[in-house]
């Protein structure tokens, strides 16, 4: 834990102080002390003028969510930031406030967090400090106040809402569909697809000048955001004497993949890079965290108040490094080489292959209602095991159904070739086959590779929200061979 912050993908929420969906949902600080107790390192906050202009509220903005006072949120962050991680909280503001509120947010920021609160010796840092040397620290991550940009079109949204996902999500891809997508539409110009994340500019900027922001507001944040130029070539212009943190909507950020993704991965190897899911996701379903990860983001942040199979890999992904909320990356990513620099799309030499056996399952005899699968007869269930990192290793696979079984036998071995085995996360779902209706869910897990112990396994699998089920397990067997040797599935 003893590198500069860039070289760790960090457990990032978005909206953190939602109850439920972008649109119509409360807002608390309950979710928030969730997810700090689940080890969610980075926490966002967006801050709003209340309807008298003379106090800071939480809210996600031009929308009908409640707001939540901005102190219950500072205190809950206060009690619960290191009860499951001591390394640092990063808080990400995004600020629709006056100078005279900035002053007031100042004041709340230094009398909640006390000596908590982390504050840079300059305005600049030419190298972020590490996670060890940051422990029990809160950082503030934000940027100038802004002028609303305007809002899609009535026709965008719904567009985009008709792309919401299942109630699982869509299959996990490899990413080489989204990437033709991307290259047929065009670069085209990076605009401003979300206007959550967007910095001031023209006259906006010269207003803010004019008022004056806070002096004492600007002095807390130690990670200030860079203003966007809406061109990669400088967006992604990688500073020798300074770090910055820049922040990508999913569809900029899908667009500069394939133009710049190489720019991407040297400019993470010193700075930070946050991808935020668009706003239209109303439901509150989640954007591929692969494709950040595969080119060393850092911060990918994540609808946690939502469900599926792409926040099953968030989660899967941080349980590693003993759910602490940072993962190291690769060092396949912080090659400087111009020679050597990762390229996720290339065609990659397998480096080990994972065997994986799975040979039963129990438990939902004691967590489910006899009822709950069928009413008639006891359960079908059949097991989706699979990979899921970079293209090369992503596939998923499946046992046979059992019939009519509380304990299930399936007795299959798979074996999977990995191209990157210290980026992959290994997948594991249990469904109930209904010849009639969608198939019923019976848990799953998501589990690093890296991690994994050679050898017999009781793994424990998870609801639908990531919780542990009290008693569902399966019995598993995982076996690592050199990239030369192979198996038959079975």
């Amino acid at each position: 834990m003893g590198w500069p912050l860039s070289h760790y993908f960090i457990y990032t929420g978005h909206n953190s102080y939602l109850t439920g969906n972008q649109l119509s949902s409360g807002c608390s600080e309950r979710p928030i002390v969730k997810a700090l107790l689940d080890g969610v390192r980075v926490i966002e906050l967006d801050l709003w003028p209340n309807s008298t202009k003379d106090e800071v509220e939480v809210l996600h903005g031009r929308t009908w969510t409640s707001p939540v006072e901005l102190n219950k949120c500072l205190d809950a962050i206060k009690e619960h930031a290191f009860v499951a991680s001591p390394y640092p909280v990063i808080l990400t503001l995004e600020d629709h406030l006056t100078p005279d509120l900035q002053a007031k947010v100042a004041k709340m920021l230094k009398q909640t967090f006390g000596d908590m609160l982390y504050i840079s010796e300059s305005e600049s840092m030419a190298e972020f400090p590490s996670p060890d040397d940051l422990k029990g620290k809160v950082i503030i991550s934000t940027k100038p106040p802004k002028e609303y940009l305007q809002t899609k079109s009535g026709k965008e949204e719904a567009e985009d809402r008709a792309e919401e996902e299942g109630v699982w999500g869509e299959e996990i891809s490899d990413g080489k569909a989204t990437a033709r997508q991307m290259s047929e539409q065009g670069s085209g110009k990076y605009g401003a697809e979300e206007a959550e994340e967007e910095p001031l500019d023209g006259e906006a900027e010269k207003k803010a000048r004019q008022q004056g922001a806070d002096s004492e507001y600007n002095r807390l944040i130690a990670i200030q955001l860079t203003r966007r130029k809406h061109d990669m070539d400088q967006d992604l212009k990688v500073d020798p004497d300074k770090v910055t943190r820049l922040s990508l909507g999913e569809k900029a950020y899908e667009k500069a993949i394939v133009s710049h993704g190489a720019h991407i991965i040297r400019f993470t190897q010193r700075n930070l890079l946050r991808i935020f899911p668009r706003s239209t996701r109303i439901m509150s379903s989640n954007y591929n965290p692969l494709m950040g990860w595969r080119y060393g983001v850092q911060m990918v942040a994540a609808n946690m108040q939502g469900h599926g199979r792409k926040l099953w890999l968030t989660q899967g992904m941080f349980r590693a490094n003993g759910g602490c909320g940072y993962v190291k990356k690769p060092d396949i990513l912080m090659n400087s080489d111009p020679d050597k620099l990762f390229d996720p799309k290339a065609d990659l030499p397998v480096k080990t292959r994972l065997r994986v056996t799975v040979y039963m399952g129990d438990g939902w005899r004691f967590d489910f209602r006899k009822t709950h699968f069928d009413k008639c007869s006891p359960p079908d269930f059949y097991a989706r095991v699979g990979v899921a990192g970079v293209a090369a290793d992503t596939r998923m696979e499946q046992t046979r159904v059992m019939m009519d079984s509380w304990i299930p036998a399936w007795d299959r071995e798979f074996e999977f070739p990995l191209a990157v085995p210290e980026r992959a996360l290994l997948r594991v779902e249990v469904h109930e086959s209904d010849n009639h209706q969608k198939d019923d869910f019976g848990g799953q897990t998501c589990l690093p590779v890296w991690e994994l112990r050679p050898g017999i396994r009781a793994v424990r699998l998870c609801d639908h929200k990531g919780q542990p089920l009290r008693s569902v397990k399966l019995l598993m067997r995982f076996e690592f061979f050199p990239s030369s040797s192979s198996s038959n599935s079975k």
